[in-house]
């Protein structure tokens, strides 16, 4: 683990805010496509919230893009969503790694991109572990961003920025 004088300052940005009220009021994604509608069963990942889904929430399902620039690694995935716009995300100075069922789950992916949007690296991490990797990569001068994404499915879970 780094030492408190290395500590790099960090947020963990919920998915992109125009995103999120495009698919509520207009029910479109970032490839132009109707979103779908769903109840949650429980534990799907809400990527505006940075949270897991109650079981009876309803849930919008949409294709999502957490790229900007045109190149070979952007990339659409599927996002969950809650259909209730009262459950406001907050950007969180901290991974969301905690409770029962935490957010990222037991491991995850850290992908580091430069600034052109490239991978710069990448590595599966456990929470244990999590923290001080994540402080390794943003110690590193190429590394713009890093995006954290669930071990099992590959899918983007949040996106990480130097505060």
């Amino acid at each position: 683990m780094p030492s408190l004088a290395a500590f790099i300052p960090y947020r963990t940005a919920p998915i992109r805010s125009s995103f999120v009220q495009r698919a509520r009021l207009e029910g479109v994604d970032d490839q132009n496509q109707p979103v779908e509608r769903h109840i949650a069963q429980g534990g799907e990942p809400c990527r505006d919230a940075l949270r897991r889904a109650l079981p009876g929430e309803a849930l919008i399902l949409a294709s999502y893009c957490p790229f900007e620039r045109a190149g070979p690694y952007r990339e659409y995935g599927p996002v969950f969503l809650l259909a209730d716009p009262s459950a406001a995300p907050q950007a969180a100075e901290a991974l969301p790694m905690a409770g029962e069922q935490p957010y990222l789950g037991r491991s995850f992916a850290l992908r580091a991109y430069s600034a052109e949007e490239r991978i710069v690296y990448g590595q599966v991490v456990s929470v244990e572990h999590a923290e001080a990797r994540l402080q390794a990569l943003l110690a590193r001068p190429e590394v713009a961003f890093v995006l954290a994404r669930f071990a099992g499915y590959g899918c983007y879970a949040c996106r990480i920025e130097r505060a």
